[in-house]
């Protein structure tokens, strides 16, 4: 069973939407109860990490979340800001992530080759796996996904960058750890490329 998160923020209707064309059983969860006997998590998120972070927080979902994911070791997907919630922190806020991959949070406007280029990275681009990967199998080489952010995850081990896209140079747009899988952009809108994507974490 795919377990969404539901913690207020993110395309919960997009993702079940998704798994039911794909037939594969999926339901959110609003309560820690509700966690509790998850095979795979998605963590969604949209806008501001500090306004996503604390509601995760403050919705009792987030010890079970650690158990699950650090102990029992579940598959975990973080997508958009639930990637960028991964990490131990952003500059985007003052809360603490859930430091599940070791990195942080960076702003384009801040970073060199990105910086005079407009924000947010909108629209849809080319996406590169580093090595191979469950994550991405059966998915072609062209393949392009939605995008939508000002802010993207600095790996502190180059190993746990799973795929690069370009906006100015080269930045990692999706991370592995373990069981904690992450990517930047949004399968949910990103028609055959995302639908596989989801499909193989759901197989992963």
């Amino acid at each position: 069973m795919i377990t969404i998160v539901d913690y207020g923020l993110g395309n919960i209707d997009a993702f079940l939407n998704v798994y039911k064309r794909l037939n594969i059983p999926a339901r959110r969860a609003t309560s820690a109860a509700e966690l509790r006997d998850a095979a795979r998590i998605i963590l969604p998120g949209v806008g501001h990490f500090d306004r996503a972070m604390k509601p995760l927080n403050d919705s009792g979902m987030r010890p079970v979340l650690d158990e699950l994911v650090r102990q029992r070791r579940v598959p975990v997907l973080g997508v958009c800001v639930g990637m960028q919630m991964l990490a131990q922190g952003s500059d985007e806020g003052t809360e603490l992530g859930l430091g599940w991959i070791d990195g942080r949070v960076r702003a384009f406007a801040s970073w060199e080759p990105a910086r005079h280029l407009p924000s947010p990275h909108m629209g849809w681009n080319d996406v590169r796996p580093t090595h191979g990967n469950r994550l991405f199998r059966h998915i072609e080489q062209d393949m392009r996904f939605y995008f939508l952010h000002s802010y993207y995850f600095e790996c502190t081990h180059a190993e746990d960058v799973l795929a690069v896209a370009e906006y100015g140079a080269e930045f990692g747009c999706a991370v592995q750890h373990e069981n904690v899988y992450g990517v930047q952009f949004h399968p949910e809108k990103s028609h055959r490329f995302g639908t596989q994507l989801l499909r193989n974490f759901a197989e992963a």
